[in-house]
């Protein structure tokens, strides 16, 4: 394990040790080459977190919104070691897995790094798993243990997971059934106090604080997917898959010392685990942990109130935001008259991006949108008024970052530059600059394989370490990635034109009174199955019967839009929103 030079900040140290490891990037390493990729990474992701916990104990950590709980480092550093005895007393060994599923909050937080610095499996599962598939992760993942919310709980039956020996209340800490019948766990919860006291019979001081070396390929997480294309597979994450995540976070300033993070993406995800909560904690950053569901106005309020100074969200937030709350100004006769004037046009910009810094707390360097495409005209819009977002690409095998560049730099339709020094990517096409292809990429973040799965391993990754995305796009020779569509999504026209359902769907979207839409091939012909807005209906008092003129007007509309072997030739109205991930994407396989 590395020690850490006297009166350095982490971020300084880690970056210091990783200065020749990045320059690499720009030598031999070509995002095209096939080179065997060897580990790059030298800190050690238990050690950072040993270092921050030390360097940062009388800093707040965790405050759960809405209650004022709030812990320091310290605490949270002590309530960690806490779990390792209940571990060691239930006989739970380092590679042992353990599941756990229910909304942010505190007591999750202290679950998911007790265990990963003890050295077991954490299986952190989507509390929007429907009971029966959560289950299923449980008896699959061959958990020994399982952390649970209470209301959740009431839909498992224990019976049916026979490797889980204990469960526990994330709620109270209590034992809420467990395998052995001598309730071996009650008796440890009666003395747990009592033994964490005596090992720390001097009290938990910052010199305590010291976890186990384990091998960087070592597994520490197995994440199920949530993906649009079937049942999900466990993704096996090394620790060194999570640490340059994590090391890319410290690099960039995502998160330092004394920043504040406002945490409403599920942490079960690996998008809001990664930089809502391990990249903040290796740092000194003030976690909130907003555990409701993220409705835009109770959202709204928690953002301006805690003040981050850095926003992740999800396409979804800015786009009902922008129709909901943008577009109705912009759309105004007065205010188009007035943005006819480029000056004045200028000064509009200014002003609703003033407004909507405000919105979301007023103190955040940017907002970074990830998870799923971010619909082009809400991108174009808050690039023309200067709003300082960003989009990323990631995915859970990659746990999850791929590519990223800071909103200064960000070019509109991009998904961000492929991660100096810690990713490689390419495009299996005869140009990737130009023609699209299917995006590869390799490097320090992408998985161990899937879990039990070995078939499913070999479909994605290859000999050389590459692993196959399933999207499609182009790369520029500065290494920035441009998606177009998922390769299984892809349709190809009669006479051999690649169509991206995505890209034509974005542009439906807009359309008056679409809520969602689906383009997909039947027959011979593209149809487009639509989810109407019935909120924007009732506003506008436009009744069921006038949707399908309205619908075959957006249709004409939307086909001088596209190409000429993209052309929509028919709409069908749905009663019911699609089926979605957690994450909210739509499961198109349900609907091909």
């Amino acid at each position: 394990m590395l020690s850490l030079p006297q009166n350095k900040n982490l971020s300084e140290v880690v970056l210091h040790k990783i200065t020749v490891a990045y320059a690499m990037s720009c030598a031999g390493a070509c995002r095209g080459s096939t080179i065997i990729y060897s580990t790059m990474l030298k800190e050690d992701l238990l050690h950072i977190y040993a270092e921050s916990f030390r360097n940062n104990w009388t800093l707040p950590a965790l405050t759960e919104y809405g209650t004022g709980n709030t812990v320091t480092y310290g605490e949270f550093a002590r309530r960690i070691a806490n779990t390792h005895i209940l571990f060691e007393m239930l006989g739970v060994k380092p590679g042992d897995k353990v599941a756990l599923m229910g909304k942010n909050s505190m007591n999750w937080v202290v679950t998911y790094m007790a265990t990963i610095t003890y050295g077991a499996i954490i299986v952190p599962i989507l509390q929007e798993f429907n009971p029966r598939d959560a289950q299923h992760i449980v008896n699959h993942s061959d958990s020994v243990m399982l952390f649970v919310s209470d209301n959740l709980w009431e839909n498992f039956n224990y019976e049916n997971m026979p490797d889980v020996k204990v469960v526990m209340s994330l709620d109270t800490s209590d034992v809420i059934a467990e395998r052995s019948k001598s309730r071996k766990a009650l008796k440890v919860l009666d003395v747990l106090g009592r033994t964490f006291r005596k090992r720390y019979s001097r009290g938990f001081m910052p010199e305590d604080v010291r976890y186990r070396y384990f091998k960087p390929d070592s597994v520490a997480e197995i994440n199920y997917t949530s993906g649009t294309t079937g049942f999900s597979k466990g993704v096996m994450l090394t620790l060194n898959n999570l640490c340059g995540n994590v090391v890319f976070g410290i690099r960039s300033h995502l998160h330092y010392q004394g920043s504040r993070c406002l945490s409403f993406l599920p942490l079960a995800h690996a998008y809001g685990c990664a930089f809502d909560m391990l990249t903040p904690l290796a740092v000194g950053t003030h976690i909130t942990l907003f555990g409701r569901l993220p409705a835009p106005k109770l959202l709204m309020k928690a953002l301006s109130e805690v003040k981050p100074t850095l926003i992740l969200c999800v396409p979804l937030i800015l786009e009902k935001i922008y129709r909901k709350q943008l577009v109705p100004i912009i759309s105004k006769s007065s205010v188009r008259r007035l943005m006819s004037i480029p000056i004045l046009k200028q000064r509009i910009y200014a002003r609703i991006c003033s407004k909507l810094v405000e919105a979301f707390g007023g103190e955040f360097e940017q907002v970074i949108v990830g998870g799923a495409p971010l619909n082009p005209e809400v991108e174009e819009f808050l690039y023309r008024i200067k709003f300082p977002f960003s989009v990323g690409y990631g995915m859970t095998e990659c746990g999850p970052l791929i590519s990223f560049t800071p909103w200064r730099d960000f070019i509109p339709r991009s998904s961000g530059r492929t991660l100096q020094g810690l990713m490689y990517s390419k495009v299996l096409s005869d140009n990737e600059a130009c023609i699209p292809g299917e995006i590869c990429v390799k490097g320090e973040n992408v998985m161990k394989g899937y879990y039990k799965n070995p078939k499913a391993t070999g479909d994605v990754l290859d000999k050389d370490g590459w692993l196959h995305t399933g999207d499609m796009g182009t790369i520029s020779h500065a290494g920035t990635i441009f998606i177009k569509g998922r390769y299984k999504t892809m349709i190809l026209s009669s006479n051999g034109q690649n169509i991206y359902p995505e890209e034509i769907e974005a542009k439906l979207n807009n359309m008056p009174y679409v809520a969602e839409s689906l383009v997909v091939e039947r027959g011979n012909k593209l149809v487009a199955l639509v989810y109407p807005d019935y909120e924007a209906m009732d506003a506008a008092r436009v009744g069921i019967d006038s949707l399908p003129e309205l619908m075959e007007r957006s249709r004409r509309e939307l086909n001088t839009l596209t190409a000429p072997y993209e052309q929509v030739d028919e709409i069908h109205l749905r009663a019911n929103e699609f089926e979605k991930t957690p994450k909210r994407s739509i499961k198109r396989y349900l609907y091909q």
